[in-house]
């Protein structure tokens, strides 16, 4: 089952009885917001007990087309990684 934003929104909506649903779509849209405007800044997000999202450049390189066989050189970029914290990953691994 993958979570979407809606489920977020529905989750946030539950668990808060004086929110209405367009606070809580409000509210998740807010942090959804701030952790893209990080992440395109180049910022880490640090979210305690959850992991941590760091963005890494990478450089150019050169591969290969797999159905061709020929070279290409793959243009730099930059990615998003995650590393889950400690508490989250042995919660996982405990199931």
């Amino acid at each position: 089952m993958t979570l979407t934003k809606a489920d977020l929104v529905q989750q946030v909506y539950k668990s808060h009885p004086s929110m209405t649903k367009a606070q809580a779509t409000s509210a998740v849209e807010a942090f959804l917001s701030i952790s893209k405007t990080a992440l395109i800044n180049g910022d880490s997000l640090l979210l305690s007990g959850f992991g941590k999202f760091n963005v890494k450049d990478k450089k150019s390189r050169r591969g290969r087309n797999p159905q061709t066989g020929d070279e290409l050189t793959l243009d730099a970029r930059r990615v998003v990684t995650f590393k889950p914290s400690g508490i989250l990953r042995s919660t996982i691994n405990k199931r």
